[in-house]
């Protein structure tokens, strides 16, 4: 399955649908992600690194917006001995069915929960990490307060979000700047101009960008007491929240 690529906005379409994580987009998911968001493997390695690190006894580890599971693996392959279970949740039928199959044959399919829902819904039990691996934004706006500060209360004193997010920029140079940087590096992992623009288009309106300040101060208002970028590469970043 991973070595599918993806050639689904290859060829013109009369009218660009938009985009959803259906079984098409599954089908080619990890080539997709990994040609169109830059350092997506170097994020997944080190959520490993920061769950063996912060995952506490007693609580849960949430990977929430878990698609194929390629953070769930990364958790529960660095905390074996933690013994921490590791609930993993998506609103695609599609992505939980196919998790399921690769987390079996990775030999980690006992650790983790997978459950089909939306996590804005969700009642959270007590957790020392959670997971938002570029999820926050495809959630309306008008939900992302709420989802914030329901996952800071349900998290443990010295617990974690990991929140990773496409964003934008104030100043409309940087912003045209940071675009044009990204596109860029999906022409040098071969996609076309035709694949870029219908892209785009696809998920006008569906991936919903904020700038950093915007998630720095709705983290400070939902209760956690510091926020550090970690990683950042043209407009893609990944912050880490301390409770």
């Amino acid at each position: 399955m991973s070595d599918l690529q993806d050639r689904i906005y290859a060829t013109e379409h009369d009218q660009v649908a938009r985009f959803s994580f259906d079984e098409t987009v599954v089908k080619v998911f990890p080539d997709m992600i990994r040609r169109s968001v830059p350092g997506y493997p170097t994020m997944i390695d080190m959520i490993g690194v920061l769950a063996a690190r912060y995952a506490q006894a007693g609580t849960c580890l949430y990977d929430l917006g878990s698609s194929l599971g390629a953070a769930t693996a990364a958790m529960a392959a660095l905390t074996r001995d933690a013994g921490v279970p590791i609930v993993a949740v998506d609103n695609s039928p599609a992505m939980i069915e196919q998790a399921s199959v690769l987390l079996r044959e990775a030999g980690l399919a006992d650790r983790v929960t997978l459950t089909e829902a939306d996590v804005t819904s969700l009642m959270f039990e007590p957790c020392s990490m959670a997971v938002l691996n570029f999820t926050l934004q495809f959630i309306p706006l008008a939900q992302r307060d709420d989802l914030i500060r329901r996952l800071a209360e349900a998290t443990v004193p010295g617990g974690i979000l990991v929140l990773s997010e496409k964003i934008r920029f104030d100043d409309p140079r940087e912003d045209a700047l940071q675009i044009e940087l990204h596109h860029a590096f999906k022409r040098n992992n071969g996609y076309s101009d035709l694949e870029i623009s219908q892209k785009r288009n696809a998920l006008e309106n569906v991936l919903i960008p904020e700038t950093l300040a915007d998630h720095q101060a709705r983290l400070k208002q939902a209760g956690y007491r510091e926020t550090h970028v970690w990683f950042r590469c043209f407009n893609f970043m990944s912050l880490l929240a301390v409770r």
